[in-house]
């Protein structure tokens, strides 16, 4: 889903379409792809302890910590913009709020901050 739902700068790859690079055994320039794709892992690589539900390619959401920014993020797949509603998700995500986290899902150019109450609001 990473190949798919991220902007990827270094490949001219806006967010949503699938890479160009990316095709049905993987990606073709994986020996050769830039620092930005070695380097990347979501939260379910990193994170042991989130269930087998919530692995993006069956939810339609990439969880992964923004340090630039210092967010939680939950990144829609371009076929599921709202996807980050889902209630497994959803509570999900406002559990990460609870622990005092900024938590903001978004499905392309939107962005939604999730609250702790279990709020939500679209942001700027």
């Amino acid at each position: 889903m990473c190949c798919s739902a991220l902007e990827i700068v270094e490949l001219k790859k806006p967010a949503g379409p699938l890479c160009v690079n990316g095709g049905a055994g993987g990606c073709r320039i994986y020996a050769e792809r830039p620092g930005v794709c070695r380097d990347f892992e979501c939260e379910w690589l990193t994170n042991r302890k989130l269930p087998p539900h919530l692995r993006p390619d069956r939810i339609g959401v990439l969880f992964m910590e923004d340090g630039d920014v210092d967010e939680y993020r939950a990144v829609c797949s371009p076929s599921r913009p709202h996807a980050w509603r889902q209630p497994a998700v959803f509570a999900h995500l406002v559990a990460v709020a609870k622990t005092g986290r900024v938590v903001v899902a978004k499905a392309g150019a939107q962005a939604w901050r999730v609250f702790a109450s279990g709020e939500s609001a679209s942001t700027v």
